[in-house]
């Protein structure tokens, strides 16, 4: 994703895209649910607020877009005070995503998609390929399903079709309430990956609502826990969250497994890697040289992994790669730690391979070699430093 801290600007206020400064609501029977908040996104950042049910994340959000009216402060959108402006008008200019989508059910899916452009005034040619445009980005093929109904799409697609809604008059903005929270693991894992691209693509400024801190740690670029009443307790980047929790409350909510969940936003570098001896398919079997190692990772003439051999396979006649050992366990630089984790309990690893995005050997990843990247992380948050400067202390064996 586009990194918040990218700027453009020598003026730091030019890249705050959202700012709540002392917002507060209070319902006529006394229930306080935002306290003074003092909150910022900035341009092209995902900011997810979480916390419990009943903490105000989801108020917060709806007196960014005015559907709820907030009682005391200021909200500032690109730098202008919409406290008091034309709230019609200013939920125009941003996209609002919901739990449970709220499609028009009797109008086809690229009509639902195309709403907010024909409420601006576009022509019917302008929309339709803008909704035809957006389908595709969300991973949903025009020719299929422009012409269908709400109720002939699976939950996994009514919510790609809420998503591409929200985009289609290309709004700055978009608010995003538990969009996930209705569909089974499976699809929100594969919504969350497309979301994820889908960002890489549009760059929009987002406010993520969500309960789930496994969920707010893996799209989050920063992330805002709140607890009842409003409070802001922590606001912070996930590692920071994870790796330092503010208050007792933070630690809590977070979970006594925050280290497992920093595996999900610590991604896999080449200063992780171990380099075990390399051999080429091409090469004959009787000419190996596995450097005292017990194996080799086989690789191909173009640098692609071909598999690996044992030492018990050298001396045999024959080429390399033909008796090269299928390798299944793999991911890719930049990966986090938590896919690699997986990969190694998948298949009963002890290793698995690290290739680039052409798909070219860089390495191999251990256990141990992955809690060192882990700690690295820790380490490199808490002194704010980067991970490749962080030197480990070491256990000695004497």
């Amino acid at each position: 994703m586009t990194s918040a801290s990218e700027s453009h600007s020598d003026d730091p206020n030019a890249e705050i895209m959202i700012r709540l400064d002392g917002v507060s609501k209070r319902y006529p029977d006394g229930t306080v649910a935002v306290e003074s908040l003092d909150l910022e996104a900035r341009r092209g950042e995902l900011v997810v607020l979480v916390g419990p049910s009943g903490c105000g994340k989801t108020t917060t959000m709806r007196m960014v877009n005015r559907l709820t009216e907030p009682s005391t402060g200021r909200v500032v959108i690109d730098g202008d005070d919409v406290t008091h402006s034309d709230p019609v008008k200013l939920r125009r200019g941003m996209g609002y995503v919901i739990q449970n989508v709220g499609l028009f059910p009797h109008q086809t899916i690229l009509a639902n998609v195309a709403t907010v452009p024909e409420l601006l005034g576009w022509s019917k040619a302008e929309r339709t390929n803008r909704a035809r445009d957006l389908l595709g980005l969300v991973g949903l093929e025009p020719d299929t399903f422009a012409h269908r109904y709400p109720h002939e799409l699976s939950g996994g697609q009514r919510q790609r079709v809420g998503v591409a809604r929200a985009l289609a008059a290309d709004p700055p903005i978009l608010l995003m309430d538990e969009p996930f929270s209705a569909v089974d693991p499976v699809v929100r894992s594969q919504l969350q990956d497309e979301f994820l691209r889908l960002q890489d693509d549009v760059h929009k400024t987002i406010l993520f609502v969500t309960h789930d801190i496994e969920e707010a740690v893996r799209l989050g670029d920063r992330i805002a826990v709140f607890r009842q009443g409003g409070h802001l307790e922590q606001f912070d980047t996930p590692g920071a969250i994870l790796g330092n929790p503010a208050t007792e409350f933070v630690g809590d909510f977070v979970g006594a497994d925050r280290g497992l969940k920093r595996l999900s936003v610590t991604p896999i570098t080449e200063a992780d890697l171990d380099h075990p001896p390399v051999v080429r398919a091409e090469d004959r079997l009787a000419t190996a040289d596995l450097g005292g190692s017990r194996w080799a990772v086989v690789l191909q003439p173009s640098s692609g992994l071909a598999g690996w051999i044992g030492r018990t396979d050298v001396g045999d006649s024959g080429t390399i790669g033909a008796s090269a050992k299928r390798m299944d366990a793999w991911v890719e630089l930049g990966d986090s730690l938590k896919v690699a984790f997986a990969e190694m309990l998948q298949w009963n690893a002890g290793w698995i391979a690290v290739l680039d995005h052409r798909e070219r050997f860089l390495g191999v990843l251990t256990p141990s070699t992955l809690h060192a990247a882990l700690r690295r992380s820790v380490e490199a948050e808490a002194n704010d430093v980067e991970p490749a400067d962080v030197e480990l202390d070491q256990v000695s064996s004497s």
